[in-house]
Parts: C-alpha cells; sequence; structure tokens
C-alpha cells in the first residue's frame, strides 16, 4: 500500500478538491493507498475539512497537531502511516505520475529507500522566480559543502520505504523547513539508498512565507543541524 502524506495549514479553500484528485488519481492507476492528512494549527476551518474527509472518503485519514510546524507535520504523517511506501506531497504541490513511478522503484527488487524530487537534477523543470531558483542553488552549495549532501535537492515531494526510513525518521529532531534536510541527510550517513528524480515546479501561489524570514530561520536552523549531527558521532 501507498501512504501519501499532505501536510495542511489554513488550506480551506485547496485541502478538499487536492485530496479528492489524489485518492482519484490512485484508484485510477489501480494502486492500494491511502491519504494522510496532517492539519496542523490552522486558524480556518482546515481541520474540520480534513475531519470530514476522514469520515466520508474511503482511504482518508486525520491527524491534527496544536500547532503550526510543516517539519512536524511530515514526521507525524510518517509516524502515522501505513503503507510499505511513504509518500510526501504538499496541498498545492502534488504529482501523481511522481507517486506512481517512484513506488516502483522503491519496491523493485534491489530498489532504493528514498526517492527525492529534484528542482534541481538533469531534466527538471524549475518554473518559479530566478529569486527562489537561487536561492535554492545556494542552499544545496551550502548542505554539499557543508554537509557532504549527495544528492541536489531535500525539499519536495519524496517517496520512501516505511520500513527501512523509520528509523531514520524517528532520530529526526528539527522541524518547520528543515525536516526534510534532516530526513535525506541522515538516511544518506546510515548508508541507505537514496536517489533523485527530476520533476517540474510551478508556483500556483505566493510563498507564504517572506523570503528573508524563512532564510534567517534556515541559517539558525542549519546550526542547529550541525551540532545535532555532531553530537551523534560522538
Amino acid at each position: 500500500m501507498i501512504s501519501v502524506v499532505m501536510p495542511a495549514f489554513n488550506e480551506a479553500d485547496f485541502l478538499e478538491p487536492a485530496v479528492r484528485e489524489v485518492v482519484d488519481g490512485l484508484s485510477a492507476r489501480g494502486l492500494d493507498g491511502e491519504v494522510v492528512v496532517v492539519e496542523n494549527g490552522s486558524t480556518d476551518a482546515t481541520a474540520e475539512i480534513a475531519r470530514g474527509l476522514a469520515g466520508s472518503v474511503p482511504g482518508v485519514r486525520a491527524v491534527t497537531l496544536p500547532r503550526p510546524d510543516y517539519g512536524a507535520a511530515l514526521r507525524a504523517g510518517f509516524l502515522a502511516a501505513r503503507g510499505d511506501v511513504v509518500a510526501n506531497v504538499d496541498v498545492d504541490y502534488y504529482d501523481l505520475d511522481f507517486v506512481e513511478a517512484t513506488a516502483a522503484m522503491l519496491t523493485a527488487e534491489g530498489g532504493p529507500d528514498v526517492v527525492v524530487g529534484s528542482k534541481r537534477a538533469a531534466g527538471a523543470d524549475d518554473q518559479r522566480s530566478a529569486l527562489r531558483r537561487l536561492i535554492t542553488s545556494l542552499f544545496a552549495l551550502v548542505l554539499r559543502r557543508g554537509f557532504g549532501l549527495r544528492v541536489s535537492d531535500t525539499h519536495g515531494m519524496k517517496a520512501m520505504k516505511r520500513a527501512t526510513v523509520l528509523p531514520v525518521v524517528e532520530r529526526c529532531r528539527l522541524g518547520t523547513d528543515l525536516f526534510d534536510t534532516e530526513l535525506v541527510l541522515r538516511a544518506e550517513r546510515a548508508g541507505l539508498g537514496v536517489t533523485e528524480v527530476p520533476v517540474t515546479v510551478r508556483e500556483s501561489r505566493p510563498s507564504r512565507t517572506s523570503i528573508l524570514r524563512r532564510g534567517l530561520r534556515t541559517v539558525r536552523g542549519l546550526v542547529v543541524l550541525r551540532l545535532a549531527l555532531r553530537a551523534d558521532r560522538v
């Protein structure tokens, strides 16, 4: 079974059509799947909509967290997932072809443990603004030079083997913007098979957090991540 984890914060206008499209898409492809909606600290009707979907749409479950935290939502969704394969997507950024293709990769004999949907891999089509593409490239450079990251991206869609990645998820300490990064780094350092495939990225709406604010938060988070990874080697 495939578990699709979908964090949701103040997504009242978009959540229901997105969830229904994912559920219908899995069914149309003949895939046995579930959607785990992780509502986290919403101040609109997102939590109510998530509960309603869980109660009315087969294959949908809802998890609720008390405060907004994207990384914590990803972690909670992975831990709640029941599938052999766990894919994480966003309400405004999902690709069922990616889910289907990576599930086949993960379940093949000798397949990888983690597949990252990379905005920077050869063949990717990143249609975001030039500034956001530049920031992504700089962030990847810091991770490659400063942390030894081997793949070209850490954020965005991913698919993973639940059994082998679960111990890594349980060790992750960071939330917010850097859970993805910590997860991929720890998976690589644990010797798991981590690979990437190119994806197409379009901005369906402006970012909710200013670039400056997110940048400062990321710098602080990278310091914490450096200390956490160093402490694990002691």
